[in-house]
């Protein structure tokens, strides 16, 4: 099935809008925490006091950074998502990965968890590169998508939410050489699905460069 990228965002956007409140009473895994968790240390042990959630779903991510003390903005697709992350007293607006409303080097650090695995292969290098553009030289950035053993494209979703949902499932090979394009990746590691799936959870720590071209 072949989609633009206004059709891909418009069926996300419903999906998400209808999922938004269900979304919020679910936990979010162990393996997933864990490896924020992790990220916080780095950021702490970094000095680092600013970040950006790109892709903040309800909130859950964001509200555990600002727990931890950071300074958190996000941004995120599906207006539903953004109002619930205000209700929780975040700074959170509605916008895209490929155009992030945010001023070049404005964050010491970036997360985003399940988002990019929404964008189509032939963007997904404007999607790294403006992660990269929002944040200082040097600055880690977290990047957590399911992959599969091939790289693939596809459709799904629960009906009773809206239309099935676009995701770029990448293989490890694509995903670190497209990382790579942008800057040092720092750790790579995956898990598998909880579920029974030929699916695994891909996670990166990519290191921007001290110096911009």
């Amino acid at each position: 099935m072949t989609s633009t990228r206004a059709e891909r965002e418009a069926d996300l956007r419903t999906y998400y809008d209808n999922e938004a409140r269900d979304r919020r009473a679910n936990h979010l895994p162990a393996d997933r925490l864990e490896h924020r968790d992790t990220f916080v240390t780095l950021l702490q042990q970094e000095g680092r006091s600013s970040i950006v959630e790109v892709g903040t779903g309800p909130g859950r991510d964001s509200i555990a950074f600002r727990d931890s003390g950071f300074a958190i903005r996000g941004i995120d697709l599906a207006p539903a998502s953004v109002a619930l992350c205000v209700e929780a007293g975040l700074d959170v607006r509605t916008g895209s990965v490929l155009e992030l409303p945010f001023e070049t080097g404005e964050f010491e650090a970036a997360y985003t968890a399940s988002t990019l695995l929404h964008i189509a292969d032939d963007d997904l290098d404007t999607a790294i590169s403006e992660l990269v553009r929002v944040v200082r030289p040097g600055a880690p950035v977290a990047i957590g998508v399911w992959g599969a053993e091939t790289t693939r494209e596809q459709h799904w979703g629960d009906a009773s939410y809206g239309p099935p949902r676009f995701f770029a499932l990448r293989s490890d090979d694509d995903l670190r050489a497209a990382l790579g394009r942008h800057g040092i990746v720092e750790s790579f590691e995956t898990w598998p699905a909880e579920a029974q799936s030929d699916l695994h959870y891909q996670w990166a720590v990519l290191r921007t460069q001290i110096e911009r071209d």
